[in-house]
């Protein structure tokens, strides 16, 4: 049996969305702002209403531990990215990019990626797939549209186990 580039690519972040929702069920709302240790990078309600997300320009040293909110509004930031380079549309700048606000509207906007993102993979073309990349490369003609769906499957699957880790954490430090 052959299985087409686009169908791996596909089957590959079904199940990466599959261990997602695993994690997505069963979320509380004191998980999304839970800080494991400090220095911690969370999301924090702004003078506006807005949830705006702790940031650096240079990494800080040593590394932030992030909250699942700050997990999640990252999710949204790079996701919404990718999805804005695949349609074509001009992307979304960081500062954009804000946090829903709690645990329930995060889950819902997260799965709303998830259908932005199938709605991108049923178009594509295998012609498509060989299109360099526009994200997050830059159009380096060395990267194609099929490397950065496997770059959004990475890094989704990087932030599953981040967001999976820090439940059980949480859970398990309330006995």
């Amino acid at each position: 049996m052959s299985v087409s580039r686009s169908e791996l690519l596909r089957w590959q972040f079904e199940l990466t969305w599959s261990l997602f929702e695993y994690h997505l069920e069963r979320l509380e709302p004191g998980d999304f702002l839970w800080e494991p240790a400090s220095p911690c990078w969370t999301v924090r309600l702004g003078a506006d209403g807005q949830w705006v997300p702790d940031w650096a320009e240079t990494e800080p040293d040593p590394v932030p531990v992030p909250t699942i909110g700050w997990l999640s509004w990252h999710i949204g930031w790079w996701w919404g990215t990718a999805i804005d380079h695949a349609r074509g549309r001009t992307p979304r700048e960081r500062t954009e990019v804000t946090w829903p606000g709690d645990g329930e509207a995060a889950v819902a906007w997260l799965r709303g990626f998830r259908e932005e993102w199938l709605a991108v993979l049923d178009r594509l073309t295998d012609a498509d797939l060989d299109a360099v990349a526009p994200f997050p490369w830059q159009g380096d003609p060395g990267h194609t549209v099929a490397h950065m769906i496997g770059w959004v499957n990475s890094e989704l699957m990087k932030n599953v186990a981040e967001i999976g880790q820090l439940r059980l954490l949480r859970a398990a430090s309330r006995g």
